[in-house]
């Protein structure tokens, strides 16, 4: 099975980025990488972290 990878909000809380599922770990990133390159410096970004999650085989 391949490993995806998930993008979860630390606060728990569902939004455009929280949620989404990439086929690597480095797709991820850059989605992350963008996010906080448009907010440089602000007090008001939300805080990510990337998680491993493996493919369910088909039922």
């Amino acid at each position: 099975m391949a490993t995806r990878y998930r993008i979860h909000r630390d606060d728990g809380q569902h939004d455009a980025i929280a949620g989404h599922i990439y086929a690597s770990y480095d797709e991820a990133h850059a989605v992350l990488e963008r996010y906080y390159g448009d907010l440089c410096c602000s007090d008001e970004r939300e805080y990510y972290r990337i998680e491993a999650e493996e493919n369910q085989p088909p039922a």
